[in-house]
């Protein structure tokens, strides 16, 4: 799904970010991505979904070089890109409903399937009672699944979060590992880009370590304490109360004979 071969990215001045870079991450596969500060993991990141392109190599994802995608279909990748920023990049003068639906807007969604798909993205985040909030009403804890909540409503074939939990306390911070973890048991690649190394431990998995924007080690690793996942409580979380879903289409008039 996700392929980079040989990539180095250098910026004006002499700064290398990233240094002949390779690796493959196959489809369904929830990855940590981590290193210390300036290692290199949001540039990275950025590469996947073309906010960044490398100085050399090449990246593939689905099969298709993100370096040649011409910038016209640049948006047609993300839309199969779900993204979780550090810095959330909610928009304060729109609401949460608003936010989080910015993607079916573009792509001409009518409102009644976008309150459907914000309502069922909402609540796997906890926050379906927030729909009519701003963003500055809003915690950073409640900000981050709101974040959350955009990047899944599209149902992305890849979820990319850099730090998503670096500033949040550690009960919330357990919930939204839990819901990336539930994310990826549906069948969602996922990318988790983190510097704290007790919470890799824990959880598991394959890491990949980034030391001075050369990929240091990729391995796997069995966590002390991964959590307990339920599928089944993960696919009632998207049920949807019966208001908010589209009104039946009424009955065809029989042709007489």
């Amino acid at each position: 799904m996700i392929q980079f071969f040989h990539v180095s990215k250098s910026y004006p001045g002499g700064q290398t970010a990233l240094d002949e870079v390779t690796f493959d991450i196959p489809r369904g596969e929830l990855v940590f991505l981590t290193g210390a500060s300036g290692a290199g993991k949001t540039t990275l990141l950025r590469m996947i979904f073309r906010e960044e392109v490398p100085t050399s190599g090449q990246i593939l994802v689905n099969g298709r070089n993100v370096s040649a995608i011409p910038r016209s279909k640049i948006p047609y990748l993300r839309r199969t890109i779900g993204v979780v920023f550090q810095d959330f990049r909610l928009i304060a003068r729109k609401t949460i409903f608003e936010n989080v639906t910015y993607l079916p807007q573009v792509l001409g969604v009518d409102l009644q399937e976008q309150k459907k798909l914000a309502y069922q993205a909402l609540r796997r985040v906890g926050l379906a009672h927030r729909l009519n909030a701003f963003p500055p009403e809003l915690s950073g804890g409640e900000q981050q699944p709101v974040a959350i909540a955009r990047a899944l409503i599209n149902d992305p074939d890849i979820l990319i979060a850099d730090e998503p939990t670096g500033n949040l306390d550690p009960d919330l911070s357990r919930e939204i590992l839990r819901l990336f973890l539930e994310v990826n048991l549906r069948g969602t690649t996922v990318i988790l880009a983190t510097h704290d190394r007790d919470t890799i431990q824990r959880v598991g998995g394959r890491v990949l370590t980034l030391d001075h924007g050369r990929l240091a080690s990729d391995q796997e690793l069995v966590g002390t304490d991964p959590p307990t996942l339920d599928p089944l409580a993960a696919e009632a979380a998207t049920q949807v109360p019966e208001e908010l879903l589209p009104a039946p289409e009424p009955p065809a008039e029989e042709i007489p004979e």
